[in-house]
């Protein structure tokens, strides 16, 4: 899993990337893409350390590499999570996300397609190493009469199953350059999927991650990050308020569009006013508040069905993650063994006891 990207400069919470790594999951050509892809990915990376020590390694890059470095040993310090060999390597892709990731809709829904696969189960998106190939998957789709959306992703997760530290996934180009509290909370969400895992429950998984994620970078910045980085976040922060906040009110009135509409041409009618309704108030906030802030402008250009559907995905349980965290003392040993304990739990089970 990752970050899902929301819009070009949106590059948190966001995010994340089913990538296939086993046998048996999914088409042969599709299986062969997934791992082809993973392992150029490894192929291209070299130890941080070994970057450091190249005089050919440009200034800006060494610095953040070391920040990197120090958030990776921050998530193992105050966070506890894994102290292993992930992210001590960074790799030069050559391009500019780790993967594309295809969701769809149906026209006059909400409910996003799913496809299933080994070890991560069922999800509501298909990750593609070349943008070529996601592009064609969603033209497929689009031909079928579904809402296609195609995003670049700047990390994904490979769970900390694969063995030894060659393939352990690696810092990368994508989002290294990252402003300082994104690029921790990228790292602390990519680790927390590490922690706990349910397979086919991304709305599981993808809150507690976003719930670490959370946390971490709370720390973070209030500990080790410069008054700089505190005030860059809080502005980013407040422009990420506001979009999801927008998104989430017209998400809720196409839900009530849909479920009310008397006709599917009633429903297509709801559906173009909402879309319209939705991309003039986001002209507004960018040409008000925001003073011109253009990160979420492809966002809103391409938003439709399938964009909305994800948004619950990522947060809608980090509330209830929140009380957990704090019932279990703040402690995050405590926390995460709880959280494991839910994972292996049937998922109206695991909802219940988070509801509770």
């Amino acid at each position: 899993m990752a970050s899902l990207g929301l819009g070009g400069a949106a590059a948190v919470v966001l995010a994340g990337a089913a990538v296939c790594l086993t046998s048996g999951c999914a088409t042969v050509g599709y299986y062969a893409q997934s791992v082809g892809g993973h392992l150029s990915v490894v192929n291209a990376a070299r130890p941080v350390e070994q970057w450091l020590a190249d005089p050919a390694t440009p200034a800006p890059l060494a610095e953040r590499l070391r920040l990197a470095q120090r958030i990776r040993d921050f998530a193992v310090s105050e966070l506890g999570e894994p102290d292993n060999a992930s992210y001590r390597r960074y790799a030069d892709l050559g391009r500019s996300a780790a993967v594309w990731n295809v969701v769809a809709a149906p026209e006059l829904s909400l409910e996003a397609k799913t496809w299933c696969f080994a070890i991560v189960g069922c999800v509501a998106y298909r990750g593609y190493y070349d943008r070529v190939a996601a592009d064609a998957f969603a033209a497929r789709l689009r031909d079928e009469g579904l809402d296609v959306a195609v995003y670049p992703v700047p990390a994904y997760s490979t769970l900390g199953k694969l063995p030894g530290d060659w393939l352990a996934d690696p810092l990368l180009i994508t989002f290294i350059e990252q402003p300082e509290a994104d690029l921790a909370r990228l790292i602390f969400h990519e680790l927390a999927h590490q922690v706990a895992f349910a397979p086919g429950d991304t709305l599981f998984n993808e809150s507690f991650a976003s719930t670490v994620e959370k946390i971490g970078a709370e720390r973070w910045l209030a500990r080790r990050a410069s008054p700089e980085a505190r005030a860059a976040d809080l502005a980013q922060q407040s422009r990420r308020s506001d979009f999801r906040a927008l998104a989430q009110r017209h998400r809720d009135a196409l839900q009530a569009a849909y479920a009310a509409a008397p006709t599917p041409a009633a429903a297509r009618a709801a559906k173009a006013e909402l879309f319209a309704r939705l991309r003039a108030e986001h002209a507004a906030l960018k040409a008000g508040r925001w003073n011109g802030y253009a990160g979420y402008d492809a966002w809103f250009a391409q938003a439709n069905n399938a964009s909305l559907a994800l948004l619950a995905t990522y947060s809608a349980l980090v509330p209830g993650f929140e009380r957990l965290f704090e019932r279990e003392g703040r402690d995050f040993a405590r926390f995460y063994a709880e959280v494991r304990r839910l994972a292996a739990l049937p998922q109206a089970e695991r909802r219940a006891a988070l509801d509770r």
